[in-house]
């Protein structure tokens, strides 16, 4: 039996509510290089919000939004990760910027999904208002143009890429704070996948002004 099998035939269900699942952690994950692993790594999935591991008593609460991920969603994320846990410290860190990018890219796509959506039927709106000309100097003919230049696709493009990057740092927030900064050296790669990611942002402002 392989190491992932057997560590998760260890795992066992302690409280399961909506949003929120606590499990008993063999031994093994509950410190060092794996346990950070996991923690990370989890915290990366869409739809969890917040993965803790409490080494000391070997239990890992996680809280994720049930309008996103179920049970099951969360059980196979953790197994997912057991299956990804190596041995050195190095490797142990490197899940750490892949789930960062994966994270962005799973919220964008989700997120441009509903918002081109909206933006098909509201534009169909100002189709409307464009048809029928206010009447000059009303509060109508002062806001269409407003209206107009908050619905093109670069606004909305532009107004994505800032929220994906708030919600980056709201999900990441106890990573960067309680670790990232306090040892920058051994936690390298995730600042680096931050700095290219805030390089991307940049870069795409400066190319469709």
């Amino acid at each position: 039996m392989s190491h992932p099998e057997e560590w998760a035939r260890q795992i066992v269900v302690r409280h399961r509510e909506p949003g929120h699942l606590r499990l008993q952690l063999p031994a093994e994950l509950s410190t060092g290089p794996r346990a950070d692993a996991i923690e990370s790594g989890l915290r990366g999935v869409a739809g969890i919000y917040r993965a803790t591991l409490y080494r000391d008593v070997r239990k890992l609460s996680i809280r994720y939004d049930p309008h996103q991920a179920n049970e099951r969603d969360v059980v196979l994320a953790l197994r997912a990760q057991l299956d990804r846990l190596p041995g050195p410290l190095a490797q142990a860190l490197k899940p750490v910027g892949e789930n960062l990018g994966l994270a962005m890219h799973d919220t964008r796509l989700k997120i441009e999904h509903g918002a081109r959506r909206k933006l098909a039927q509201l534009r169909q709106v100002v189709m409307k208002l464009r048809q029928a000309p206010p009447q000059a100097g009303s509060l109508q003919a002062r806001l269409q143009p407003l209206v107009a230049n908050a619905l093109t696709e670069k606004a909305i493009i532009n107004f994505l890429n800032d929220l994906i990057a708030f919600y980056l740092i709201k999900v990441h927030w106890e990573l960067i704070t309680k670790r990232w900064m306090r040892n920058p050296v051994a936690h390298a790669d995730a600042w680096l996948a931050i700095f290219y990611l805030m390089y991307l942002l940049v870069r795409y402002r400066k190319t469709n002004k």
